[in-house]
């Protein structure tokens, strides 16, 4: 009787235990426990009737995930810590709640701030996997705020998204249906959680509704991942009946002559599309005056004026030409003269212009004036402040006003940020920016930018040196590819070219076509490329290097490099090479 008594009561006491501790940690306890400041543990060590089993400390707390949360007791979690924590989440969702293999594996990596607090209910001493296993025993967690998580939201948007009166994802079915819906389609599961945030309706259809609204975008001639695109950037499409407005836009787009994947190709997941705002600005360019064939090549060109903002730089725009005493038929008339001024950099140039002419003091009138008779300049050009400009040229004020008054293109030479247009007269920048556009930039493209700044010379030179290519025997087109590949081709002068084509076929004894392959062959010195060729050559001689090497592998390497592959191969190779270069120094 003695021994059933006391077998009894340490049955009792166990159950209370175990009473207490599913007391503590119910979902009730934490909405008070989870203070401002972090959570308020009860810490108590829990006894076990069984002599094989070991001690383990578990702080009695629901496990709520705020930013304010420092990391575990003040340390940094170890790489080990965090991965048995993980799988400790992925055994439970996984083997306790029969979630799908990958969603667990998915939620269990890719909730860290979830695993960070989950790991402040153990303590450091302890076996993690061990811990956490005993925890989930008599603890549910709120499965809803690891799986928000795991979908890219961060813990401080997501408290505002949970169920009020849920804490098992199982219970929300068709949140599940429509997840795997989703992700069955071809969505990231790291972007679903913004597509949640903006319209959590879609997650409320019932069973294959979802996935019958992304093939009706399919059946508009849309390709799968142009429509995984527009929906992740633009969710509300998914809301409803199709969008009429968006029809629109796509129809005009088709009618501009654009394919339906083009609006696929100019998107991402951060930008925010609007498309009464694209058909707003659609139709102020119908009243500038711009035909189809016009809107092709301004959209082409400048496919962020439609995209970026869809459209609200354009009324920026004109509101800040307004604001000079432009009329809105002037207006119009510069934006159909000047397309390029419409992209979103252009604009800024502009704006930063008017801005750094008021600072010096000049009249609203004069200003006006010299944006409309130097808008395209301007635009090109970025500017420095007008303190730096007087600072370096020891101007006050006044002067420089003065001087820009009497030659606008001061403001130009005197002012510009960029070195490579720094006291250059306009006509060479447009002759030079013509060029390259006959070479198949696109206006105003960062590419054309940054080819302005590496070429050198007028439009004419490089014209020449361009023609000089052709003439040697290369496709108007493959020479075209080769200078965006390597403009400081065209930096060269017209006889360097032709020494090196020479030297190159006459005494390399390669085909023209090899500097297709390389076309910064004819960048390099030529003193280098006799060095290292009369080296190669020589060993070609003694049967001590392969023939036909590629000229990038002669050329491109380090001497260092060169020395060890091509002097060091041959016992004679290292007086061979000396004597190549007096020889050549001598010359």
């Amino acid at each position: 009787m003695l021994i059933r008594g006391i077998s009894n009561r340490r049955i009792w006491n166990s159950d209370m235990i175990s009473e207490l501790h599913h007391l503590l940690c119910s979902p009730t306890v934490c909405k008070n426990a989870c203070t401002g400041t972090g959570l308020s543990f009860v810490s108590f060590k829990r006894r076990h009737f069984c002599i094989s089993e070991p001690t383990i400390r578990v702080k009695a707390s629901v496990v709520c995930s705020h930013p304010s949360q420092a990391p575990v007791n003040g340390n940094r979690i170890s790489r080990v810590v965090r991965t048995e924590a993980q799988t400790a989440l992925f055994d439970y969702l996984h083997f306790t709640r029969g979630f799908h293999f990958t969603d667990a594996e998915h939620i269990s990596k890719n909730s860290p701030n979830f695993i960070q607090n989950l790991l402040s209910v153990v303590d450091n001493d302890q076996d993690v996997s061990r811990a956490l296993s005993k925890y989930f025993r008599y603890n549910p967690i709120n499965e809803f705020e690891p799986f928000l998580e795991s979908l890219g939201l961060p813990p401080s948007e997501y408290p505002s998204l949970l169920p009020k009166s849920l804490i098992f994802l199982g219970d929300d079915s068709l949140l599940l249906d429509n997840f795997h819906a989703l992700c069955g389609y071809g969505i990231p599961r790291i972007k679903i959680g913004k597509m949640y945030k903006e319209t959590k309706e879609i997650f409320e259809y019932e069973h294959g509704v979802l996935l019958k609204k992304l093939k009706s975008y399919e059946e508009l001639g849309l390709s799968k991942s142009t429509v995984i695109k527009l929906v992740t950037c633009c969710p509300s499409l998914l809301v409803g009946l199709t969008d009429n407005n968006f029809l629109v836009v796509l129809e005009k787009l088709k009618r501009f002559g654009f394919g339906s994947e083009w609006i696929g190709t100019n998107i991402s997941e951060r930008t925010t599309l609007n498309w009464d705002r694209m058909l707003d600005t659609m139709s102020f360019l119908v009243q500038v005056g711009y035909n189809d064939k016009q809107m092709e090549i301004l959209f082409t060109g400048n496919p962020a004026l439609l995209f970026e903002g869809s459209g609200k730089q354009i009324y920026i725009l004109v509101a800040q030409l307004l604001k000079l005493g432009l009329k809105m038929n002037q207006i119009y008339d510069l934006f159909l003269k000047n397309p390029q001024i419409l992209s979103s950099k252009c604009a800024k140039n502009l704006w930063t212009a008017v801005c750094f002419l008021t600072e010096i003091g000049m009249e609203t009138e004069r200003i006006a004036g010299i944006v409309t008779t130097h808008m395209e300049i301007l635009g090109s050009t970025s500017l420095k402040c007008p303190i730096t400009v007087m600072n370096s040229l020891k101007l006050q004020q006044d002067e420089l006003c003065q001087a820009i008054k009497k030659d606008p293109m001061k403001l130009v030479t005197l002012g510009s940020n960029s070195k490579t247009i720094d006291n250059q007269d306009s006509n060479t920048i447009v002759e030079r920016k013509n060029f390259l556009l006959r070479l198949g930039y696109i206006e105003n493209s960062d590419e054309l930018s940054k080819a302005l700044r590496k070429f050198r010379g007028r439009g004419s030179q490089l014209q020449e040196r361009f023609d000089c290519l052709v003439e040697a025997g290369l496709d108007y087109n493959v020479v075209s590819s080769m200078i965006k590949r390597a403009p400081s081709v065209l930096n060269q002068t017209k006889d360097l070219l032709e020494k090196k084509i020479d030297c190159l076929q006459n005494r390399l004894g390669y085909p023209l076509e090899a500097v297709v392959a390389f076309p910064s062959y004819l960048c390099y010195d030529i003193q280098r490329i006799n060095l290292r060729f009369s080296m190669y050559l020589w060993l070609l001689e003694r049967g001590a290097a392969k023939p036909k090497l590629s000229l990038s592998t002669i050329l491109a390497c380090s001497d260092a490099r060169f020395v060890k592959y091509f002097v060091h191969i041959h016992p004679e190779g290292v007086l061979t090479w000396e004597s190549l270069k007096n020889s050549l120094n001598s010359r």
